[in-house]
């Protein structure tokens, strides 16, 4: 339990180096793939949502006034 509890100290550790004094990684994802990224996903979302909507036949929010009706009363048979 004592080397676990260290090696996940020394990871915690780490990750806290790298970013007090900057990771090794290339800074510049955000500037090359940012507007990719967030054009792909607002497409991905809009075409699931698109077909959600309008070819699963779900009927959303519609209020239930004059649409369900009561059964009509049955008399117990003896």
């Amino acid at each position: 339990m004592y080397r676990f509890a260290k090696a996940v100290a020394n990871v915690g550790g780490q990750a806290v180096r790298q970013v007090r004094h900057g990771s090794t990684a290339t800074q510049n994802f955000h500037s090359k793939y940012g507007m990719g990224v967030l054009v792909s996903g607002t497409v991905f979302c809009s075409v699931v949502w698109g077909y959600v909507l309008t070819q699963t036949g779900i009927e959303w929010n519609l209020s239930p006034v004059n649409r369900v009706m009561p059964k009509p009363w049955r008399e117990a048979e003896e």
